[in-house]
């Protein structure tokens, strides 16, 4: 089933969101300096892109201080994920997940043929110690844990998934997906030790660096696996002027620290706006905050549609336990102006339902 993005929405209504606060985009954009590389690779983009993504992996293992062979370039995590199954999975092989999680993990196993087994969440958060145990149980050859943790914005410590990562079972690959890594607290991502012959962590351009829509992820892991990439991926899948233009944001930290601070502002008003309502936000570690309705998932639809009727694009889980909030991306004062004032019309239209 294709996703449906809010440009499908929005087709299918006849106009425009005023709002646009459900797909966890930074509308802070990129960095200037990576607009303006952009812009200049535009008129060459007759040319393929350079399939080894030489000067991006270049400049991401130098940030990273690590060796060039311990980076893939990918087609943002989703792309990444997907060439992890192909090469990882045989039918029938066991990987394990979150009941919620990132669900673009499950399609790929269901599409090589894997058989997914998901723990619910524990307290909101991914049941580290649960999906440790039942890892061993099922003898599972991937494991995914994304840390901040979508939809919910819950995030783990360093030392807490350190030790995690030291008592994985023999066999099974950690899949760490830190897709929202940039925009959590300090103390939030553990060391990156490639030579970890069991863990893979993916990485992002398209959360606070802004370009969602040049699709360019990364995998950082041992040597090996890196190179087996190779074997399976789309060797002209990425393209010329992303690859350009993620370097030129990655090397510009000082914009990287603004778009963070911005995205930290939104949180706290969006969490601001949610309680002037009478409704409890989560504390997120992610781009985006998930807010408690109070009720059901029934009701949360309830308000999630009268948000969307009223042109405000959000979304929510859809898991029970997890499908009584709603979850609203980060956004400029503009976007949040309009979510402010008509969340409260939403929510009467949702009483009134019930």
């Amino acid at each position: 089933v294709p996703f449906v993005g809010p440009e499908a929405m929005e087709r299918a209504r006849g106009q425009p969101f005023r709002a646009r606060l459900g797909a966890n985009e930074s509308s802070f954009g990129p960095s200037p300096r990576a607009i303006e590389a952009m812009r200049a690779a535009a008129a060459e983009n007759w040319k393929y892109s350079d399939p080894e993504s030489h000067e991006l992996r270049a400049a991401i293992a130098a940030f990273h201080d690590v060796r060039m062979s311990s980076i893939m370039v990918g087609e943002g995590i989703d792309g990444l994920l997907g060439l992890t199954a192909m090469l990882f999975l045989s039918p029938g092989d066991v990987a394990m997940t979150t009941e919620g999680a990132y669900p673009t993990f499950n399609f790929h196993v269901q599409a090589h043929g894997g058989k997914l087994v998901a723990l619910p969440m524990r307290d909101l958060r991914e049941d580290l110690s649960g999906l440790r145990d039942l890892a061993v149980k099922t003898r599972a050859k991937l494991l995914y844990v994304s840390n901040p943790n979508s939809p919910m914005g819950t995030f783990w410590n360093a030392q807490d998934l350190a030790t995690f990562i030291a008592r994985l079972p023999d066999g099974v690959m950690l899949l760490l997906d830190e897709a929202y890594c940039d925009t959590a607290p300090t103390g939030t991502t553990p060391p990156i030790d490639p030579a970890n012959g069991q863990v893979l962590r993916y990485r992002t351009f398209s959360k606070a660096y802004g370009l969602a829509g040049a699709r360019i992820g990364y995998a950082i892991g041992p040597v090996d696996v890196i190179a087996a990439f190779d074997k399976v991926r789309n060797h002209y899948g990425i393209n010329r002027v992303g690859q350009i233009g993620a370097k030129a944001a990655l090397e510009d930290q000082t914009y990287l620290q603004h778009a963070v601070g911005a995205i930290d502002r939104a949180r706290n008003r969006i969490s601001d706006i949610a309680r002037a309502s009478g409704l409890e936000p989560l504390r997120s570690g992610a781009s985006f905050v998930a807010i408690d309705c109070g009720r059901d998932g029934t009701f949360a639809k309830r308000v999630l549609d009268g948000l969307i009727a009223r042109d405000v694009f959000v979304r929510k889980p859809v898991v029970a336990n997890l499908d009584r909030f709603i979850r609203v991306s980060c956004g400029c004062d503009s976007d949040l102006d309009v979510f402010a004032a008509e969340l409260p019309g939403a929510l009467a239209d949702a009483q009134r339902g019930s």
